[in-house]
């Protein structure tokens, strides 16, 4: 049964037992493998790597780090129609960024491309390979299915000599692609359908990203992985729950390959699966091919890039991997997690400063007109060590438009006429006054403050309701800001039959307002610098940024809104 895990849940509750680390422990107990753990990351370059990877990171390289192992990156490059150079160095970033380092421990595929071919050639020498002259469609058919046996093909029981000739013409070029493949002879009535005679070379004529035109024949990846984590000396394969009938494949390879006490162990885990999200790579990118965002690091993505770009932080998502655990189980885990992970960390981090996004202005009238000061903020709560800033306070103010209400219902505490409230770290102020156009538009508020209220406190002990988020018009820098919010809008778009999942894209995750106004503290700010807009919410300036004109993404929202906003409806 599926297991779903939301927010609501006690976080505590949430870090389960990694039975993974269970079976290292025992192995070390035992001597196995004379103490060494190495674990490998090993994505295929042919997309950008999403949250989901992210976990797969973090379980290998956590591995290595917490019994003094070694983990290596690896590329699986077996399929060059696939893969960019562009993929294999967003990846390495993706993988960096998250805080991990692989040292000199940086492989590919294609590294083994020689020794793969070698032992393809020691297995047909061996009788337990062959060269299959039917096309894809007959292949498949011939496998039968898990409650029937296979047919076996009538080129199974070629000569060796002939099979050695064919696949070294495959080798050569001197075949179309899927004229014919090569084969391994293991069972066509075993029960696990990959062990009826899996295809292990198949023709290619695309140039490879890292051997150019040396290969027109390249191996499948059940082939080519085992031997590479044999040649590694990987110890521990570890892989998501798919694989799991991979495995009496992945063992039969590495049998066959060398006589030895060494072989590397393939341990299967619950791949993460999310709400309101896509985990599939291909159609990840027929997103960003048919522009429904805008490329593979649009802070909608579940992409690393795009979390990256939207303002979570590494730690985050190493929390939140911590927080979900790994089980055998398949799940759904509430995509609120995540952004609770996210939420949890930028409280503890993240600068303070004060925004508006729908800015009303403000002049107070008994305010020297050619005057302004500085007032102290709190740079972080949280945090004592990030100590205070100073914020400019001048006679001309932008507020929230939904701070002000003219005609305010009884338990609106915030500002409409004839009301006072505090401005954060300032003043109390009082409406007096709406000023509107010909049509009835409010154009700007007159409002009066009470100096002795300076701080935010009255010395004659009177209380306000409600303390509202301010700019001084003056010096406050005009921003861009990109409100983002999921990018489907139901919570499982992948599981409707005959139904496609673009369908069920959000038309309003992003929303971009280009009049707002933030304080002058975010001058200096860098590209993916965090902040907590008062109020509002966690947002971080963009790689569009000019020093003219910021441009900040909204992270997450102080509160998980949607959750509640989905229950009430």
């Amino acid at each position: 049964m599926a297991e779903n895990i939301n927010i609501t849940e006690n976080t505590d509750t949430l870090k389960k037992p990694n039975f993974i680390h269970s079976i290292i422990s025992e192995e070390l107990k035992q001597g196995k493998n004379n103490g060494r753990v190495h674990t490998r990351f090993p994505p295929e370059p042919n997309g950008y790597l999403h949250i989901g990877h992210a976990k797969s990171i973090c379980l290998n390289f956590g591995i290595a780090e917490k019994f003094a192992g070694k983990c290596n990156l690896r590329f699986d490059d077996t399929n060059p129609t696939k893969e960019e150079v562009e993929y294999v160095e967003s990846i390495m970033e993706d993988v960096r960024w998250l805080g991990f380092d692989w040292e000199d421990r940086l492989y590919y595929a294609s590294d083994y491309f020689q020794k793969l071919h070698d032992f393809a050639i020691q297995l047909i020498k061996e009788n337990k390979a062959y060269v299959d002259d039917q096309d894809a469609e007959t292949i498949s058919n011939q496998k039968g299915s898990p409650t029937r046996p296979g047919t076996e093909s009538p080129f199974r029981n070629r000569s060796v000599e002939e099979n050695l000739d064919l696949f070294r013409r495959m080798t050569n070029g001197e075949f179309e692609e899927g004229a014919c493949v090569l084969r391994a002879k293991i069972d066509m009535t075993s029960p696990n359908m990959h062990m009826r005679d899996p295809i292990i070379y198949r023709i290619m004529k695309t140039p490879h990203h890292r051997t150019g035109d040396k290969w027109c024949v390249y191996p499948m990846y059940d082939f080519a992985h085992g031997q590479s984590d044999f040649w590694e000396g990987i110890t521990h394969s570890i892989c998501t729950l798919e694989f799991e009938v991979h495995r009496p494949l992945y063992d039969w390879f590495v049998d066959h390959l060398q006589e030895t006490d060494y072989r590397p162990r393939q341990i299967e885990f619950a791949r993460l699966n999310l709400t309101y999200t896509i985990m599939s790579k291909r159609k990840l990118l027929e997103l960003v091919k048919d522009k429904h965002v805008n490329g593979w690091d649009d802070p909608r993505m579940p992409t690393i890039s795009g979390l990256r770009r939207r303002g979570y932080t590494p730690e985050s998502i190493r929390n939140f991997s911590d927080r979900i655990g790994v089980t055998k189980v398949d799940g759904v885990i509430d995509v609120s997690l995540l952004e609770f992970s996210v939420r949890e960390h930028l409280n503890k981090t993240a600068q303070r400063v004060m925004g508006v996004l729908n800015p009303l202005k403000v002049i107070i009238t008994n305010y020297p007109e050619d005057e302004s000061e500085e007032l102290d903020a709190i740079n972080n709560p949280e945090d004592a060590a990030m100590g205070t800033r100073k914020v400019p306070f001048s006679r001309e103010l932008y507020i929230e438009q939904d701070d002000f209400m003219e005609n305010p219902p009884s338990k609106f505490f915030r500002l409409s006429p004839g009301k006072e409230v505090r401005l954060r770290y300032a003043y109390f102020i009082t409406c007096t006054e709406v000023v509107k156009d010909e049509n009835g538009n409010i154009l700007h508020l007159l409002c009066t403050y009470d100096p002795a209220t300076k701080g935010g406190n009255a010395p004659d002990g009177r209380k306000v309701k409600s303390t509202i988020h301010w700019v001084s018009a003056k010096h406050a820098v005009k921003s861009e800001v990109r409100l983002y919010d999921r990018l489907f809008k139901d919570e499982n778009p992948d599981g409707h039959k005959d139904v496609d999942f673009k369908e069920f894209l959000n038309p309003d995750s992003l929303k971009v307002l280009t009049e707002c106004y933030v304080e002058p503290f975010v001058k200096s700010a860098k590209p993916l610098d965090h902040f907590q807009f008062e109020r509002l919410g966690y947002f971080n300036l963009d790689y569009d940024s000019t020093p003219e004109k910021p441009v900040f993404n909204l992270t997450v929202q102080l509160r998980d809104s949607w959750t509640k906003e989905q229950n009430k409806g």
